[in-house]
């Protein structure tokens, strides 16, 4: 394939979970006086065709996510995999660049890095995460060919997007330091606004 005939990549900002462990939205968690969900899609729209944000139908009314364009997860309770199927099942014919709104670290050039790796004729491209050289699946490129694998473990009660990518036929890139350091419990947003501040 191509580069010319490689399908075009939109963005999709996973922010439908339920965030239990943090005790609040996290897509409303504040960095800078910016909600981290408005700084992801900020990153999302510099770099692909077209973005969405995955949302659960409760979260549709929501004005901090109202007014972006959104798919709906199709699926429930099933995590970050519902909202790339939903994805998928919207547009099956282009790459999807799914991130999590929870990556305070994440910038461009670390997209941009995935995105220039991609051969369109593997299933993804990935990083390795720095904590167990595992793919990460919350910031990849999700190639068209990649569908039906993940939707049949899925069906087969397997739900976990890592372990669709470690089945599949994948780029996997290096880490990329503490870019994809997630944060999930009030705890790690205290550490994480000291990192952030210490190093403005």
């Amino acid at each position: 394939m191509t580069a010319q005939r490689a399908p075009p990549i939109y963005g999709l900002l996973l922010s439908g979970g339920a965030s239990r462990r943090m005790q609040r939205d996290k897509a409303r968690i504040e960095y800078g006086g910016e909600p981290q969900l408005l700084r992801a899609w900020r990153l999302l729209e510099a770099v692909t065709a077209r973005s969405f944000v995955s949302v659960r139908d409760a979260q549709l009314g929501d004005p901090l996510r109202s007014g972006l364009p959104q798919i709906v997860d199709s699926h429930d309770a099933i995590g970050p995999a519902a909202g790339i199927l939903s994805a998928q099942a919207v547009n099956s014919r282009v790459a999807w660049l799914v991130i999590a709104c929870d990556l305070p670290l994440l910038d461009e050039t670390t997209l941009r890095m995935l995105i220039d790796a991609r051969d369109p004729t593997d299933d993804a491209t990935a990083y390795a995460s720095r904590h167990d050289g595992l793919p990460e699946p919350l910031c990849a490129l999700w190639e068209p060919s990649i569908h039906a694998l993940l939707k049949r473990r899925v069906e087969a009660g397997s739900f976990s997007p890592r372990k669709a990518l470690i089945e599949a036929r994948i780029r996997l890139l290096p880490t990329p330091g503490d870019k994809l350091d997630n944060i999930n419990t009030p705890e790690e947003f205290e550490q994480m606004q000291h990192h952030i501040a210490q190093q403005s």
